[in-house]
């Protein structure tokens, strides 16, 4: 069989084919945990977990918003005021701009996070998904690394996206979206809890 030469192709369908075959392989993700933002500490030996054991590790960073959840990575994690406790109504489109943030092995809590905080559900998309005090926890896609909070307060399928705070609250007041402060008030918890 004779291939044709990528010359031969315009430049923007040449560069339109780089950029799809790098979107699949982001999406497809390696291993069992998913890829980027899969809170699994495995691969990286670091985890903050005590024993070795993989899994996901839920523990906490401070920034300019107080203490708040992350990965054992740093990446910051979520909840969303839809959510009523202990189920995901974020699916489709919604999970794809804010995967849940998967149980893989065993979930554990490290520096202020709490063990007795920590659940599973089966979510939207039926796979597990890590809790903290009954809230389903997300990853924000717009945040490509640890430290980012660029998801907080954002406002998006219908309501609010705030980040998690030690005690199982969420964390309403400091930066919004790209610095700009937060106004709202909300408590956080959606559906009454």
């Amino acid at each position: 069989m004779r291939s044709l030469p990528m010359a031969r192709f315009p430049v923007p369908l040449r560069a339109g084919v780089v950029v799809a075959a790098a979107l699949v392989a982001t999406a497809c993700g390696s291993g069992s945990g998913g890829g980027y933002g899969s809170g699994s500490g495995g691969g990286s030996g670091g985890g903050g977990s005590s024993g070795g054991s993989s899994g996901t590790v839920i523990t906490t960073r401070s920034g300019a918003d107080g203490t708040y959840l992350t990965d054992s990575s740093g990446r910051a994690v979520y909840l969303w005021v839809k959510d009523p406790k202990d189920k995901s109504v974020c699916s489709g489109a919604c999970a794809g701009a804010w995967p849940p943030v998967p149980a893989s092995g065993q979930v554990t809590a490290s520096g202020g996070a709490k063990t007795a905080d920590l659940g599973t559900i089966t979510g939207a998309g039926g796979k597990k998904q890590v809790t903290y005090d009954g809230h389903p926890l997300y990853y924000f896609a717009g945040d490509s690394g640890a430290g980012q909070t660029n998801g907080q307060g954002s406002n998006g399928f219908g309501a609010k996206w705030w980040l998690v705070a030690p005690s199982g609250s969420a964390i309403t007041s400091g930066s919004g979206p790209a610095g700009k402060p937060s106004s709202s008030a909300s408590s956080g918890y959606g559906n009454g809890y």
